[in-house]
């Protein structure tokens, strides 16, 4: 039976405004000691923590954010936070644009599952702004040789932001993604965008490693029929997940994996 995972108090130390659409908080552990011992064996690029947000009436919220740049030493990390509309929509985008350097917060974690394989030929990485911090973890960790692409959906080139990426590997944006998500299909009938602009790459030869999380319904029921289906990359080559679902909160989200998973599993 797998361990609980810890939990860890942090101190906020400073933000940064990145885009309209996303905030960096960085943070630093109350106890570095325990920040080691919950951060010191995480390999995984898509480590991710869950954040413990206390409501006034006692009841606990968990969201789940990945953890950037973790520093076991230092006993730090930063992590991204996507900002909806004029940033009072949700709990956790509210909270990092007020955040301000010494308010605490818990977080449990991390977990992940993923981390590039040095034995691919060349490596896949999709996903929209929920996906952009593993992304962006992911691209950091590839060899200067590392071929492939990186396909980042958001909602137009004010949202685009400095992804570095080894020169093998071609980092793209795709706009409009407040409006394809709302369906399989956008009003012309089309596939979602972000499916279209990873169909159109070049498919490269040899074996990919591929890491694909974002949107529930564009991420499992169009990228990974896709991926599956008509590439036949194998499941142990694919990592793919969905990281939120349009109108719901993270709550019906997880309601909703687990209904998913258990249909795919009977």
């Amino acid at each position: 039976m797998t361990a609980p995972k810890p939990f860890t108090e942090l101190t906020v130390t400073a933000t940064e405004r990145l885009t309209d659409g996303m905030v960096r908080v960085r943070f630093a552990a109350v106890d570095p000691a325990a920040f080691a011992e919950a951060f010191g064996g995480s390999r995984f690029t898509d480590r991710y923590v869950k954040l413990v947000f206390e409501g006034a009436d006692g009841h606990r919220a968990l969201r789940t954010y990945t953890a950037l740049e973790p520093d076991v030493d230092a006993g730090t990390l930063a992590i991204d936070f996507v900002v909806h509309g004029a940033g009072d929509e949700g709990l956790a985008g509210p909270w990092a644009l007020a955040a301000r350097p010494g308010d605490r917060i818990t977080v449990r974690g991390p977990g992940g599952a993923y981390a590039p394989n040095a034995a691919a030929d060349w490596h896949l990485l999709a996903g929209d702004e929920a996906g952009l911090p593993a992304i962006r973890a992911a691209l950091a960790a590839l060899p200067a040789d590392a071929r492939g692409y990186a396909v980042v959906e958001v909602r137009d080139a004010s949202h685009e932001q400095p992804l570095p990426a080894p020169a093998g590997v071609a980092v793209s944006w795709v706009h409009g993604g407040t409006t394809t998500h709302e369906a399989m299909a956008d009003a012309s009938g089309q596939e979602p965008s972000l499916l279209r602009a990873v169909r159109d790459l070049p498919w490269l030869p040899g074996r990919v490693h591929a890491f694909v999380h974002g949107e529930a319904q564009v991420v499992m029921h169009a990228l990974r029929p896709y991926l599956l289906r008509e590439r036949e990359v194998p499941r142990a080559d694919l990592s793919i997940s969905g990281y939120w679902r349009r109108g719901r909160t993270e709550e019906a989200f997880r309601e909703w994996k687990a209904q998913l998973a258990a249909v795919e599993t009977a």
